[in-house]
């Protein structure tokens, strides 16, 4: 006979582990206890040799669904004499650092859907949930995740919840949502009645799990023409959530890895091509190939589906550049245009965002890392003698904490440049702050003096580390695969602060120093410049014709332009008013739109690249002449040629193979850029022919959104 302790972390709150291990313990005639507590699991079990092996194997290979173990600490303990297994109180230790991770927002499980059919005490019941499903990050206040710490605690279960929640063999065993039509939440809005509505063009607000979706019946062209009005969004693409794979499939191509990413418990949005016979109105992703669908992934949505044939448009409910709507009030507020609002009174504590994925040949890549996979922990291969906090970047922010020998990266917060969108940033914050009585003792933030995220750094009275933007690209890639040492990277970005104090934004770094940089453009109009493809191009033109030249074309790009623009702009390349240099492989993507007459504006981020990426022919081989001197890339582009785009990115692919197989290194790509799908799959494809070990996230942003973890990363392996 043996006692032994252990302490367990990783997440293994809130996803059923106790009652597995309860049930464990009992099916090997063990003794002892669980609990929680602040710093993950407490166990002591106590019986023969051979049950408490057994014990340690199938803790692994046994795991409920959605737990995952990443240290085990062991202790022999005397024998107590124990005669039965118990599941205990959680334990708060007011002086140990609060460890235990904090499990993301889930999907709706099978079994429950089956409860919605079926049980009579959960029948169309719009919150049921689980241990193995529902909602986690978006409910809670504080650790451990027990119900008093979370937004359910105004809910006093009936008794025959009562009973499920206390059982530990019932699968929702201490599920702290677990509720009933007798005693949970409330819906504001019959759910027929909704359908009803959307069916009849209404514009309805939802409030899901980490916050309200706007919606609308997504073939009704009118309506979604009054949404993209109302929200001053003319072009950007909308989500559109469907019933189930069948449906999505309709509206798209889905391959086998893209079907189980829609499927899976995450339940992200979904980038797809759009299908031939694609049978919704054009205005929902206007001009592109692609579109973005997710599953119904609360049992409200599929409740809503029982009564809806069509799919439905569901985007966040925000204005452009402020975060999620989670209360009912700013709704009435700042979207006067919703007819229909549905609420329920269970609170959102932590605002969260749908998830952002695409699939790159076989691997996944993260757009936006938010519900479902985030909080997300990237373990390091020792402790961190520091608490440390990274702040990340102005766009597609995120923020990352340091504890220990885990690195904890939050949902995706957003751009921050709005009042609202700052206030949600510093918000984030103090909640990761509450979970982990976490105070950093260090700061890490961008160069860039102007960012928000550099402000609020040097407020704090911290000591303070600068990272480098694009440097920080390829320490996320690191980060996500453990990896340390030198490798040739390509950071290609939209825009970043250099170290000499221009615009970064396609640059090879060699370990730590960069060693390449595409040659600089002017940005005629600084910012401007991004939202007019045409001014990159301009200036483009301006680096190598006369003004005289410049007004004698015939193209749609000068005629996009008065003759006086053109004089004054000139002006300014000349003369380098407002027209900051940029090495940014993001803003030439942009130039090439330009001259191809794809697009002169830009009415949202990215834009231009995936008009590019729609327009490119693989047909098309050829590729631009180039030159090297003196780690400056230049590329001899021809203006007028019609496939400009392929041969652009044809080109591009060619230069990363030609500097990897010229440097003998390992390869990191990282950077916004990276997200065009034809670019990374041409880049992977060759790379491989030439037998270059390459890396590129996956389960990390590769925008800006991961920004913070190279952030993070970068400090603790220096």
């Amino acid at each position: 006979m043996i006692r032994t302790g252990y302490l367990i972390n990783g997440l293994v709150q809130g996803v059923g582990f106790r009652p597995f291990i309860y049930k464990l313990a009992h099916e090997l005639s063990l003794f002892g206890f669980v609990k929680n507590s602040t710093e993950g699991v407490s166990i002591e079990i106590e019986g023969l040799d051979a049950n408490v092996y057994e014990f340690e194997k199938s803790l692994h290979a046994q795991l409920p669904p959605l737990a995952r173990i990443d240290t085990i600490i062991r202790t022999q303990l005397e024998l107590h004499n124990d005669k039965s297994f118990e599941i205990l109180k959680s334990s708060q230790d007011s002086n140990a650092y609060k460890t235990a991770l904090i499990p993301p927002d889930i999907a709706i499980c099978e079994d429950c859907l089956e409860d919605i059919e079926n049980e009579k005490k959960y029948k169309d019941y719009f919150a049921t949930n689980c241990t193995n499903c529902g909602p986690r990050y978006s409910i809670i206040q504080t650790v451990p995740y027990d119900r008093v710490n979370t937004s359910m605690k105004k809910f006093t279960m009936c008794e025959s919840c009562r009973e499920e929640y206390e059982n530990p063999l019932n699968r929702r065993y201490h599920a702290q949502p677990v509720s009933c039509n007798s005693c949970g939440p409330t819906l504001s809005h019959e759910i027929k009645d909704l359908a009803k509505e959307i069916e009849n063009g209404k514009i309805a607000a939802i409030k899901g799990i980490g916050g309200f979706h706007i919606v609308c019946d997504a073939r009704n062209s009118e309506v979604i023409g009054k949404l993209r009005e109302f929200k001053n969004r003319p072009a950007k693409p909308f989500a559109l959530m469907c019933e189930n794979i069948e449906q999505v499939q309709s509206l798209a191509e889905v391959s086998e890895e893209e079907r189980e990413l829609l499927e899976s418990k995450e339940a992200p949005i979904v980038i797809l091509k759009k299908s031939s016979t694609i049978n919704i109105s054009d205005s929902i992703a206007p001009n592109i190939d692609r579109i973005g669908c997710f599953l119904a992934y609360t049992a409200l949505h599929h409740i809503l589906f029982k009564y809806l044939k069509n799919p439905i448009v569901a985007t966040s409910a925000n204005l452009g550049g402020e975060p999620i709507i989670i209360d009912a009030k700013e709704i009435e507020k700042k979207l006067p245009f919703v007819d229909v609002i549905v609420d329920f009174d269970r609170d959102i504590i932590n605002g969260v965002d749908d998830s952002l994925v695409q699939v790159i040949g076989s691997n996944t890549q993260t757009l936006r890392l938010s519900r479902g996979y985030a909080p997300k922990i990237i373990k390091l291969p020792f402790k961190s003698e520091k608490r440390i906090l990274a702040v990340g970047a102005n766009a597609k922010n995120s923020i990352a904490f340091v504890m220990d020998d885990k690195i904890i990266l939050s949902p995706h917060i957003g751009d921050l440049g709005s009042l609202e969108a700052f206030e949600f940033f510093s918000r984030t914050i103090e909640t990761f702050k509450r979970f982990y009585d976490f105070e950093p003792d260090l700061i890490v933030h961008d160069k860039h003096p102007n960012y928000e995220t550099t402000k609020w750094a040097k407020e704090q009275g911290k000591e303070l580390v600068e990272v480098q933007h694009h440097l920080a690209h390829i320490y996320a890639c690191k980060a996500e695969f453990g990896l340390t040492g030198e490798y040739l990277g390509f950071s290609f970005d939209g825009t970043g602060y250099g170290d000499d104090g221009t615009l970064w934004g396609g640059e090879v770094f060699l370990g730590d120093k960069r060693k390449y940089s595409f040659k600089q453009i002017k940005l005629l109009g600084g910012e401007k410049a991004i939202k007019e493809p045409r001014r990159v191009a301009l200036s483009m033109l301006f680096d190598t014709l006369s003004l005289d030249e410049v007004l004698a074309l015939d193209i749609e790009l000068i005629k996009s332009f008065t003759p006086s623009e053109i004089k004054m702009l000139h002006q300014s390349h000349s003369k380098n008013l407002n027209a900051p240099l940029s090495s940014s492989v993001g803003r030439i993507f942009d130039g090439v739109a330009s001259f191809a007459n794809l697009l002169q504006f830009q009415s949202y981020e990215g834009e231009a690249g995936l008009l590019c990426e729609k327009n490119y022919n693989k047909d098309i081989s050829r590729i631009f002449e180039y030159i090297i001197i003196d780690g400056i890339i230049e590329i001899k582009f021809d203006f007028f040629d019609k496939e400009i785009v392929s041969v652009f990115i044809n080109t591009l692919v060619k230069i990363v193979v030609e500097l990897s197989k010229r440097e003998k290194m390992e390869v990191i790509l990282s950077g916004g850029v990276f997200q065009n799908k034809t670019l990374l799959e041409l880049i992977k494809y060759a790379l491989e022919n030439e037998n270059v070990k390459y890396h590129h996230q996956q389960e990390s942003a590769i925008n800006d959104g991961g920004i913070a973890l190279g952030q993070a990363y970068s400090y603790v392996i220096s």
